[in-house]
């Protein structure tokens, strides 16, 4: 039994080739190849391949990709494509249903909502043991909520969303507003001396929490769960949600909540593996 587990997000593909007892991992850019293409590949080189898993860092429905701000897409009828052309059987969620369904199975919790920041930010919520899912997979996009208008756009085509503010790419989009190019970690960020660089950290820091407090208000979840390039390399964040996030969400979400880091090396890869078996609906 062959099977191939992918996470494809706005800067990096993740492979894991399971062969038996063997396990083969590939790091490429999403950015240079696109996702069928990579498939394309993979199966060549394993025709033994029987199931394909994927996370995806974009909106995903019935197997098929309606957008993706930050990749750069090769083909949208993904599932129906592989099947016909290889006869492989292909299941692809958004990355951060497949991270929330690891987070859920790791904090053994059946309340869990998940909030991921790297090059954009995502959540996703699993509510009585189940995937809120909406009724075309699109439930708690939060990178994608009215905020505050930025003099750039978000992928997805407006000028208001709290991906602007609060992401990797947000950003990157506000340090070459400000005419720099350089990729600077948020807390470098934060203890610079120079005073647009102080402002995109504060302006990080303030839209988490917005989204955090939004998502932690609608969701009432048991467990808050932070993960993310950007979280990953920042853990600071933790205590500054403990310790603000109060200002920002509904009191009585907030008395038995728990906010943890996620534990997980790669949360939205681990969730591929529950797609064979079909967990949460």
């Amino acid at each position: 039994m062959t099977k191939l587990y992918i996470d494809i997000g706005g800067t990096y593909l993740r492979s894991e080739l399971v062969v038996g007892a063997n396990l083969i991992k590939e790091t490429v850019s999403s950015q240079a190849q696109g996702l069928l293409s990579y498939i394309n590949h993979m199966v060549l080189k394993h025709p033994d391949i029987d199931f394909i898993g994927i996370s995806y860092a974009g909106q995903v429905y019935d197997g098929r990709i309606l957008f993706a701000p930050n990749i750069n897409v090769d083909e949208t009828n993904i599932k129906e494509t592989v099947l016909s052309r290889y006869g492989k059987r292909l299941e692809i969620d958004n990355d951060l249903n497949c991270a929330v369904m690891a987070e859920a199975q790791y904090w053994q919790s059946s309340s869990v909502a998940a909030l991921y920041v790297g090059t954009g930010i995502g959540a996703a919520v699993i509510d009585t043991g189940s995937l809120v899912r909406g009724s075309r997979n699109l439930s708690f996009e939060i990178g994608h909520i009215p905020y505050r208008s930025a003099p750039f756009l978000c992928g997805c085509g407006r000028d208001n969303c709290i991906e602007l503010f609060a992401s990797g790419s947000g950003m990157g989009k506000w340090l070459h507003h400000y005419g720099s190019d350089q990729c600077i970690n948020l807390e470098q960020l934060k203890n610079s001396k120079i005073e647009h660089e102080q402002f995109v950290a504060t302006e990080f820091e303030i839209a988490l929490l917005h989204a955090a407090g939004t998502l932690v208000t609608l969701a009432n979840p048991e467990f808050l769960v932070l993960g993310g390039g950007i979280v990953e390399k920042n853990p600071y964040l933790l205590g500054y949600l403990k310790k603000y996030l109060q200002l920002y969400a509904l009191a009585p979400s907030l008395k038995t909540l728990r906010i943890e880091l996620s534990q997980l090396k790669n949360g939205p890869l681990l969730g591929t593996k529950l797609l064979e078996e079909k967990y949460y609906g």
